[in-house]
């Protein structure tokens, strides 16, 4: 159990920097939407074109980023929404118990899933070089890419939880929130 633990701990250590760093592009997305929205004023203001098709796309692919980057990283720190009605008044050891039942026969399912049936259309998308059909549009194959590297760190990161939730039922880990450590 302490080789998986140590395995689930540099997971866990990936997925934090990733989620970090992808949290900065949350400013860089607000940054260029500030400037779609301003340059095409002050352009009309101007009579000249300030903002582009390539500009706007970038911020919906940053947003993109965001949200297929921070899934992985928002899994970690348990912050996915689920229905609490039951789960709130669960102990440590049965909240491990629904978590790993969730992981294994839901979350890791369909992400494989997700991947599976993302991929042909993945690599036609690379096999064309596709672009946006919009004048002066992005490439669509980096940020299509983006899906299947998501759901694996989203599956390596259920795979961390797994291991997590066998150690806590196990009780060789103590579950997050439960410190019966007085200090004293």
């Amino acid at each position: 159990m302490d080789k998986l633990l140590k395995l689930s701990k540099f997971i866990d250590t990936c997925n934090e920097r990733i989620g970090r760093w992808t949290s900065w592009l949350v400013l860089v997305m607000v940054i260029l939407g500030v400037w779609n929205v301003a340059g095409r004023y002050i352009g009309r203001f101007t009579g000249s074109n300030l903002t582009s098709n390539a500009y706007i796309e970038a911020q919906w692919y940053i947003f993109d980023l965001v949200f297929l980057l921070g899934a992985a990283y928002t899994l970690k720190h348990n912050e996915h929404v689920r229905v609490d009605v039951f789960y709130s008044n669960l102990s440590g050891k049965k909240k491990a118990i629904a978590d790993l039942f969730g992981t294994v026969f839901f979350l890791i399912p369909f992400s494989i899933m997700v991947i599976i049936f993302s991929w042909d259309s993945i690599i036609a998308s690379w096999q064309t070089w596709e672009t946006s059909p919009d004048p002066g549009g992005l490439a669509r194959y980096p940020i299509k890419t983006m899906i299947i590297v998501a759901f694996v760190l989203l599956i390596f990161q259920g795979i961390s939880e797994a291991i997590k939730n066998v150690a806590i039922i196990q009780g060789k880990l103590q579950p997050q929130g439960e410190n019966h450590d007085t200090g004293l």
